[in-house]
């Protein structure tokens, strides 16, 4: 068992634990296995009672497979202590503080500002929700509409990365 699926699991069994009286975002990730390097690294960079906070939140949820597709080496690094606030960056990048489900989402292309006050999203909406990040890669939403009692989760097929504002019209 690698240092890394080591904290994963720790951090999945510790939020899990917690999950029995809770529906928030976090409880919601922790009890599913998708999403456990989600919850590893929201535990390494100390987000986890912000984001069981009162919220609202929007949580653009990253599965399992989006972190393995990143360049090796990549979530490794995010999770060393010395890494925390790039990792915060990367985490917030994916968090909205409003509640915005699907039907939400304009028709077209519009920018939506996450936490991370200084970057922007490009979210299209149309026969399904595509989010494009600070590389112009685009995410696509694949479960919509996970509620949580302090918000909304979207799962995602990919990371979220900040950068240049995505071109967006």
């Amino acid at each position: 068992m690698t240092k890394f699926t080591k904290l994963a699991a720790a951090a999945t069994l510790s939020l899990a634990a917690s999950a029995a009286s809770a529906n928030t975002i976090v409880d919601i990730a922790a009890g599913d296995e998708r999403f456990s390097t989600l919850v590893a690294a929201v535990t390494a960079a100390g987000l986890v009672e912000t984001l069981q906070g009162p919220g609202p939140f929007t949580v653009y949820a990253p599965v399992n497979d989006a972190f393995a597709a990143l360049p090796e080496g990549t979530v490794e690094t995010l999770l060393k202590p010395e890494n925390k606030g790039q990792l915060t960056n990367v985490l917030l990048y994916h968090v909205d503080d409003r509640e915005l489900m699907a039907k939400d989402f304009p028709q077209g292309s519009n920018y939506f500002k996450p936490v991370l006050a200084s970057e922007r999203l490009c979210i299209t909406a149309g026969d399904g929700v595509m989010i494009a990040d600070g590389t112009g890669s685009m995410a696509n939403v694949v479960i919509a509409d996970i509620q949580a009692e302090n918000g909304v989760i979207h799962v995602i097929d990919k990371v979220l990365l900040p950068g240049t504002r995505p071109a967006c019209h």
